[in-house]
């Protein structure tokens, strides 16, 4: 069992995905899904997200959270064309507690297909069963329904929510270069934990996907 000396190494395999360790050859296609509008408005990521941005996130910032056991970033790509669709992230992670925070992002040209769940389920599977963690939180904002459709397909309780806890980004409609204003907003506190997995893989399967997972 992974201690807080850092996570694995790892990879994980779904039906229709694949999770693994970003590389270099993933700079320019994240760079480009951390500009999507519907990225920049529920994340804090810096905007315009250049490729040296994702340069420096890739081989810098992810793999000393995942060697220093704060968290782990993985790439989430199609298993046939390998293509990425996303990105998991597990953060704040408490080793103590054996908990940690996931969030998701999605590229634009991915959504609707499932696979934020799908990606966000392996890597809960993952955690829990090889990493024997106990607890994951998710924290989604007010009005970031698609984000919180994940959490509800997963399986995640619904906890509360935490008071102009966010900064969300609005376009500017008075601004001719169309420039982005900060909008405080709420946050919704959701939890998983390994006994609400049950059932989850097959009521997922029912919609046309199997969510159980491979990793190595």
């Amino acid at each position: 069992m992974t201690t807080a000396s850092g996570f694995p190494d790892i990879s994980i395999s779904t039906e229709r995905l694949v999770l693994r360790p970003f590389d270099e050859a993933d700079i320019t296609a994240y760079a480009e899904m951390m500009n999507d509008e519907l990225v920049t408005a529920w994340t804090a990521a810096p905007q315009p997200y250049t490729e040296a941005d994702a340069r420096a996130y890739i081989t810098e910032v992810a793999p000393a959270e995942r060697a220093e056991g704060r968290g782990i970033v993985l790439a989430v790509t199609e298993f046939l064309t390998q293509r990425l669709v996303g990105s998991v992230r597990l953060r704040h992670t408490d080793w103590r507690v054996r908990s940690s925070e996931l969030s998701y992002v999605t590229a634009p040209w991915a959504r609707g297909e499932g696979y934020a769940s799908e990606a966000a389920l392996a890597t809960a599977q993952w955690l829990f069963h090889d990493q024997k963690f106990e607890r994951i939180e998710l924290r989604t904002a007010a009005d970031n329904t698609a984000a919180q459709q994940v959490a509800q397909k997963i399986g995640c309780i619904s906890e509360g929510v935490l008071r102009g806890a966010w900064i969300a980004r609005v376009r500017n409609g008075g601004d001719p270069l169309g420039g982005w204003i900060d909008l405080r907003t709420d946050l919704i506190v959701w939890s998983l934990l390994p006994e609400d997995l049950e059932g989850v893989s097959d009521q997922l399967a029912e919609s046309g996907f199997t969510s159980f997972s491979d990793w190595n």
